[in-house]
């Protein structure tokens, strides 16, 4: 497997962004693995796909191998966000959504409505990191209630003294992913539990956009997944939260509370029914996601939740 890290911090994926897999796409080439369901045959055909900038490490990673074993099906993977995936998902214009947080009850509500049955699998485990610059000697550690005081719009200027009166007195410089993101759906409800972000910050759907707004000014703070903090950490410093820092361990064992969060990608049972190329894809997907999770910077599940995950899948035939 490619370092997939390395990749990472040297790839631009923004909300346009298209991961399309076809044959030739890949410089695995012949190195194909023997993983997944495409060791039993030939596929062609298309798949669709769209949602979380979160998720999208994994599936880039996971859609370029797969095109070196199934070259003949073609793999598009929009990133328009957790909430923008799922409005595509609605109107039926992909095969899957990929979401870092659970699926609303609004939406789970309109796919009803549009008659579409769905069903979720559970794909890695991400720790929500709050990063600040390296040339930030001051923060190390900040409590959720110190996170809360930042990013809750209250009419004032922020300072880092309001925090630490031994901290500069400067202005704080917000990043945050944008409103349709599951980052920002999953900060909102754990951290600002539905009050007002602070209107000074400056959000984007692309997490390396906040990440390089971030490096560039000492007084900046951001929120994104952990795998960004990973593939960028010699420029970033994580900050613990509640004196924990977000490693593999504390992700994956919910230490790192409340930031510890699920991902997941929402699938189409007409479309794993009624198309083989959908099918085979996601089936890779499936058997893939806890390596190629561990390989760009997330948790991997205990492998029994693939199992059921393949199981269940195999139902919807």
């Amino acid at each position: 497997m490619k370092n997939w890290k390395f990749k990472m911090a040297s790839t631009i994926l923004g909300s346009t962004m298209l991961l399309a897999a076809c044959g030739g796409g890949t410089d695995e080439g012949s190195q194909a693995q023997d993983n997944g369901s495409a060791t039993a045959g030939e596929v062609e055909g298309s798949v669709s796909g769209d949602g979380s900038s979160t998720v999208a490490p994994i599936m880039e990673g996971i859609v370029e191998e797969y095109a070196a074993v199934q070259p003949g099906v073609q793999v598009t993977v929009g990133v328009s966000g957790t909430g923008g995936g799922f409005e595509k998902f609605m109107q039926g214009e992909t095969d899957f959504s990929n979401a870092s947080r659970p699926i609303k009850e609004e939406e789970i509500a309109s796919l009803e409505e549009a008659g579409i049955d769905y069903t979720e699998f559970l794909l890695a485990y991400d720790g929500l990191s709050v990063v600040v610059s390296q040339e930030n000697d001051w923060v190390e550690d900040l409590t959720v209630e110190d996170l809360k005081k930042l990013w809750v719009e209250d009419g004032t200027t922020k300072k880092w003294s309001d925090i630490n009166p031994e901290w500069p007195d400067e202005e704080v410089v917000f990043y945050a992913p944008g409103t349709d993101s599951g980052t920002f759906d999953y900060f909102n409800e754990v951290i600002l539990e539905d009050e007002d972000l602070v209107s000074s910050a400056t959000l984007s759907e692309d997490d390396n956009t906040l990440v390089q707004g971030i490096q560039a000014d000492p007084n900046a703070i951001g929120f994104f997944g952990y795998a960004y903090y990973v593939a960028n950490k010699d420029t970033l410093k994580v900050v613990k939260i509640g004196g924990i820092e977000p490693t593999n361990e504390t992700i994956e064992s919910g230490e790192y509370a409340p930031l510890s969060r699920p991902l997941f990608t929402y699938v189409s049972n007409a479309s794993v029914k009624e198309n083989e190329a959908a099918y085979d894809f996601i089936e890779y997907a499936i058997d893939n996601a806890g390596e190629m999770a561990e390989a760009v910077g997330y948790v991997s599940l205990p492998e029994e939740e693939y199992e059921k995950g393949l199981a269940d899948l195999e139902a919807l035939k």
